[in-house]
């Protein structure tokens, strides 16, 4: 290997630094969801008024991420960092300070604001600093925080709800964030004159995307409630976030002004096959994410605590594809890592969907295992497949529609799977029987996934 195709100490120690405040906010989401319950109880509120604090939050984090593209290009992405995880920072402190329900879902708000832009920042910052030879290796280390939260999230979260207060839920993150920040001020290069570009906001394009992705996410999140999709407090969100959304595809393709989202990446082949994928992907991990340790605890009476640990050969799984994967990421075609990936996914689904009550926990824990490693393999080279073809200046932009659209993807499969699992418990006499039903979902969203894998480039990554 030339030492223009390695990871150098600089490209390492500016990945560690970016991993220590995202994955802050990545746990997050996940060590709160397990905690809800008890949150409820010990602001005296309803589970319907205490949902707020995640869908809030879910919110929040779908709004942020429009403007991240813009922002990196008008302040530069060191700053732009600096600024997000301060805000993260000062949502956790205030959300742990809260004194009610109300309090507390307005500081989850103000703390998913600034952590919606930590996850694409951290991708696009690793993008432009590994160039395409280095960008699959780069992707990899990108994929760490998103596989380890849904796996230590609800560890964490189980452990802080069996022996501490709730308070200590958002507390954790503060001293991560500091640290996070001393390093980011010390070790993060500044930014070059090159990657700045003195663009207008975009005011039309975020007064319409903005809200567009708000209702579609919020309409979506909220089917498993309603009973369905067919309800009105789905439709009504679900119908305006869409019209908004298609109102601001016009907008983008007519105006003269660099949109918020430039959509025109889309005649991108390589870029247009990777969002249809991440999409599928999206609806395909969070949804088994959501299901997974809810199969624990409803089906097999396991403590959240319980059911995070044993989620953990998933993770361990995909951690060890990610290291395996962003280097062939950069060495071979996208299109076959990306099939196999699928492939292992799909079938090491089948033992959930053909769960019964006897099932061994060890079968299930393998399948698990294999599933993190199919998970682990298609991510990273569909990562690196949005940048293969885009310009260097375009990488934020391309960043935040990555990130846009694997959060739609996300929550269409939750809410999909909410509804189904909801009807199937309804239906059946055994939990186990109506997981094995709603699982078996998760296999069709998984082998949707395959069309648009087809078209991804089946050419070895080229350098500049």
């Amino acid at each position: 290997m030339t030492d223009d195709t390695r990871l150098t100490p600089e490209l390492l120690r500016l990945s560690g630094v970016l991993l220590l405040g995202a994955i802050a906010a990545i746990l997050d989401t996940t060590i709160v969801a397990v905690a809800i319950d008890r949150l409820g109880a010990e602001l005296d509120t309803t589970i319907s008024t205490i949902q707020w604090v995640s869908t809030g939050y879910l919110l929040a984090l779908t709004v942020a991420i429009p403007l991240t593209g813009w922002a990196v290009g008008r302040f530069g992405g060191r700053t732009m960092w600096l600024f997000s995880l301060t805000g993260f920072l000062g949502g956790s402190v205030l959300c742990g300070l809260a004194w009610s329900a109300e309090s507390l879902i307005v500081f989850r708000v103000v703390q998913g604001l600034g952590g919606g832009m930590l996850v694409p920042l951290m991708q696009s910052i690793l993008a432009q600093a590994a160039g395409p030879k280095r960008i699959g290796r780069a992707m990899g280390i990108v994929a760490i925080p998103a596989q380890l939260g849904p796996i230590l999230g609800p560890v964490i979260g189980g452990l802080i709800v069996d022996g501490a207060s709730w308070r200590w839920i958002f507390f954790v993150n503060v001293p991560v964030c500091l640290a996070a920040l001393f390093l980011a001020w010390r070790w993060m290069p500044h930014d070059r004159a090159e990657d700045r570009r003195a663009t207008r906001l975009d005011f039309a394009g975020l007064a319409l995307l903005s809200p567009a992705l708000a209702g579609i996410v919020f309409g979506l999140s909220r089917a498993g409630d309603a009973g369905g999709f067919g309800a009105a407090q789905v439709l009504i969100p679900l119908g305006l976030g869409l019209t908004l959304l298609a109102v601001f595809v016009v907008h983008a393709l007519r105006t003269r002004a660099e949109p918020i989202i430039d959509v025109r990446l889309l005649r991108v082949r390589s870029f247009a096959a990777a969002s249809g994928l991440m999409f599928a992907l999206g609806g395909s991990l969070f949804g088994a994410m959501f299901l997974l340790p809810l199969f624990e605890q409803i089906a097999r009476d396991r403590s959240a605590l319980e059911a995070g640990l044993l989620l953990a050969p998933q993770g361990a799984g995909t951690m060890i594809a990610l290291v395996v994967a962003g280097r062939l990421s950069d060495r071979v075609a996208p299109r076959g890592l990306v099939l196999t990936g699928l492939a292992l996914g799909t079938l090491s689904t089948l033992p959930y969907a053909l769960v019964t009550t006897g099932t061994s926990e060890v079968l299930l824990g393998a399948a698990l295992f294999v599933r993190g490693v199919g998970l682990g393999l298609a991510i990273v080279p569909v990562m690196s497949s949005f940048y293969a073809d885009v310009p260097r200046a375009a990488i934020p932009g391309a960043t935040a529609s990555m990130r846009i659209i694997q959060q739609i993807g996300g929550s269409l499969g939750t809410a999909v799977l909410a509804v189904i699992l909801q009807h199937a418990l309804a239906d059946s006499t055994s939990a186990t029987d109506a997981f094995g039903t709603t699982f078996w979902w998760t296999v069709g969203l998984a082998g949707a996934a395959l069309v648009p894998a087809l078209l991804l480039p089946g050419r070895r990554p080229q350098a500049e």
